[in-house]
């Protein structure tokens, strides 16, 4: 199968620190993939550098030609107080064809109808973002996302402090969206929510520690060695340059050990 997004010796970072160490891969098209790791594990840091939010330290990150991408930001990043509707907040995905001001048309608002009916929206057109509750306005974000009828899509922990149901309503859309061959990638925190619902997972501890399988990548071996890793790290550590740490392979965990001062940049 073609690789949507391929990544060569990737760093990404804030004031020279990386955040995301050497990554090297490629995921699939039409493959849905759970990003995990503890806090701090630069799980967010790479949806932003895929996005082009954050740019590359080295390495690269390269997006398929053709694709269109829609990206879910956690819901802290939103500002929840500005002047805007439900209908409003759904509608901007619409701007990648007819800009922030264009007129929408009837198949436009047919669209976005058909958006808030799949997210179990219905009715809620006019409520001010600022009243919903967060499942509420997970599922109007979701509903965006739905608008912008993207190819490669990215969700940055969609399922964080929302009820049972819209977990379960929203774990749904993501399997129809895998149906549908679109490329799928998720922040998610909750292992067993990953083990049930995701075919592939990327757990990372500052560097990749396996890529593969969902369950294979989340072996207790690999999970005690991301932990170990990430304990290990130094925040203040300098800038490794490419080659100086070992290079994952996809379906495999690295072989080196976490508690090295090598790998410790």
């Amino acid at each position: 199968m073609q690789d949507c997004l391929t990544f060569k010796d990737l760093t990404l970072g804030y004031n020279r620190h990386p955040a995301v160490h050497h990554l090297n891969g490629a995921v699939r098209m039409g493959s849905l993939t759970a990003v995990v790791g503890a806090n701090g594990s630069g799980k967010s840091t790479l949806m932003k550098g895929i996005v082009g939010i954050l740019k590359p330290m080295s390495g690269s990150c390269v997006v398929a030609p053709g694709h269109k991408l829609a990206y879910l930001p956690q819901q802290s990043e939103l500002d929840r107080t500005f002047p805007a509707r439900v209908i409003d907040l759904v509608s901007l995905g619409l701007w990648p064809q007819r800009g922030l001001l264009g007129r929408h048309r009837a198949d436009d608002r047919r669209r976005v109808g058909e958006a808030l009916s799949a997210v179990g929206l219905e009715g809620f057109e006019k409520r001010p973002i600022d009243s919903l509750s967060g499942g509420q306005l997970q599922r109007t974000l979701f509903a965006r996302v739905l608008v912008q009828d993207a190819n490669l899509i990215l969700l940055d922990e969609p399922f964080n402090a929302i009820d049972a149901r819209t977990v379960t309503d929203l774990i749904a859309l993501i399997s129809r969206w895998h149906g549908e061959k679109r490329t799928v990638m998720v922040v998610v925190h909750d292992l067993d929510l990953v083990r049930q619902h995701f075919p592939e997972a990327l757990l990372l501890a500052r560097e990749p520690v396996a890529w593969g399988d969902a369950r294979e990548t989340l072996s207790s071996a690999n999970l005690l060695r991301a932990r170990q890793f990430h304990e290990a790290w130094d925040e203040n550590a300098p800038w490794c340059p490419s080659g100086t740490t070992a290079t994952p392979t996809q379906r495999s965990a690295l072989s080196s050990d976490p508690l090295q001062p090598e790998n410790a940049a």
